[in-house]
């Protein structure tokens, strides 16, 4: 068996991606198929009980497509595979085409285009499988976030699912997604090294069971870190533990040295935060924090804060990182344009709208979310802030890569321009998106023409 961590190939090879990619693609070149496609990925509906959606994962798409190559070993391995001229053909491939797409940190909804590739065929369709991937995981991970957010926005909010997620990408880029989308920080400590999002942790019940006094582990823990203390109190009984930091913290004080926080991990969490606060207020510990952790979704954040849980952070672990409530989004990457032809896929349910389209998006007199309009990319609606923008032209990178904290600064703001009850957990009317009327008779000019070929 090959060692996962010695694979010749790379974790993000070319090669991760559907065979069917690339038998089309062998395909499209026999058959002189390579002229402009231009594929759109986009969401059907919403997952129930979401109101919208947040994009991210626009920056590894990017990174994907720049430096996207065939290794000598992949060709080796492909030519077992694939006849010469195919390996002739991806010995020589890079990706030539542009891309459009919402920003990161959009607030978007279905039907609207997240991303649009404008590529020769082989390539615009190669690339598919792994777009998808990369959108959808960040999408999915950043929208359940901004749930969070939007029920505590003045809480300290952090990703602490790395362990469950579902491989260790999902992990690095469930963290980027949640920063991205508003929380203070990762647990993850790559994601500080790759991306710069924040890092936070304390301590494992392992280390207060590894010593055989729990006060003793309190004070080792501190001399190692006196300039972030944050403390376990729950391993045995929480409120004694509690009380022993009192103590403890008057030695501390002399040293300058403070307790910056306790963390709370099981039981009831409300109960035993007020019962700790009113024990630390009492040993004079009142700048000592409480941060809360153990099986925390929005919902169950929620319903701490509208408790009144004197809780200052949370650490939100699986139910975030696998997105629980709605692990996937109906999404999809499809052609609407080949050879300068519009293109309609017609099956039931899952019926296209062609064309290159663009996404306008107009705001009522309190500069709240008030409409979108789908319309032909050529379109002028009278009104709406166009919100694709261009990031590659002909394979090369046409903007600039903005800090990933500033890209959560502009997630927030869009929050903020919600319809508030948008913004709420329970489910709102559905968000206003009007397919514009020359869309909708092109559509069905496409129809009539594959109606009468049928008939011939």
């Amino acid at each position: 068996m090959m060692n996962p961590y010695s694979n010749p190939y790379g974790q993000f090879s070319p090669l991760l991606t559907d065979l069917y990619q690339l038998t089309m693609l062998q395909s499209y070149i026999e058959h002189g198929m390579e002229d402009t496609a231009v594929f759109e990925m986009f969401v059907r509906k919403l997952p129930e009980g979401r109101n919208f959606l947040v994009v991210a994962g626009l920056e590894q798409v990017l990174d994907y497509l720049e430096y996207l190559r065939f290794s000598e070993d992949e060709l080796t391995w492909l030519a077992s595979r694939f006849p010469p001229h195919v390996i002739e053909y991806l010995k020589e491939f890079r990706f030539a085409g542009d891309v459009h797409a919402l920003p990161e940190g959009t607030v978007f909804f279905p039907d609207e285009p997240i991303i649009r590739v404008t590529a020769p065929l082989p390539q615009a369709q190669l690339v598919e499988s792994r777009i998808i991937n990369l959108i959808h995981f960040e999408t999915l991970i950043a929208s359940k976030a901004a749930r969070s957010v939007l029920v505590a926005p003045d809480k300290t909010l952090v990703d602490f699912g790395m362990r469950r997620a579902h491989g260790a990408e999902a992990g690095l880029l469930a963290a980027r997604a949640s920063y991205l989308a508003g929380f203070s920080g990762t647990a993850t400590v790559l994601a500080d090294a790759v991306y710069g999002v924040p890092l936070y942790g304390t301590m494992a019940h392992s280390y207060i069971q590894a010593h055989d006094d729990e006060l003793e582990a309190f004070k080792h823990f501190v001399q190692s870190h006196p300039d972030n203390t944050v403390l376990l109190i729950d391993t045995y009984d929480t409120e004694k533990a509690a009380a022993k930091l009192t103590g403890l913290a008057d030695k501390l004080a002399r040293k300058r040295i403070q307790i910056n926080g306790v963390r709370l991990d099981s039981g009831d969490l409300a109960e035993h935060a007020r019962n700790v606060r009113r024990i630390l207020d009492q040993g004079g510990l009142h700048e000592t924090t409480i941060f809360a952790s153990g099986n925390i979704d929005e919902y169950r954040l929620h319903a701490l804060i509208q408790s009144g849980a004197p809780i200052d952070g949370f650490g939100i672990g699986t139910a975030l990182d696998i997105s629980s409530d709605a692990p996937a989004l109906d999404c999809a990457y499809k052609l609407q344009e080949y050879a300068d032809k519009p293109r309609r896929k017609h099956s039931e349910g899952k019926a296209t709208w062609p064309g290159r389209k663009q996404v306008f998006r107009c705001y009522n007199d309190s500069n709240c979310f008030a409409g979108d309009v789908v319309a032909l990319e050529d379109e002028q609606p009278h009104t709406g802030e166009p919100l694709l923008k261009q990031y590659m032209q002909s394979g090369e990178r046409i903007q600039n890569n903005l800090p990933l904290n500033e890209i959560r600064r502009k997630t927030v703001s869009n929050y903020s321009q919600l319809p508030h009850a948008m913004k709420l957990l329970d489910t709102a009317p559905a968000y206003p998106v009007r397919i514009s009327g020359k869309i909708k008779q092109l559509a069905e000019q496409l129809d009539a023409r594959y109606a009468a070929k049928q008939q011939s």
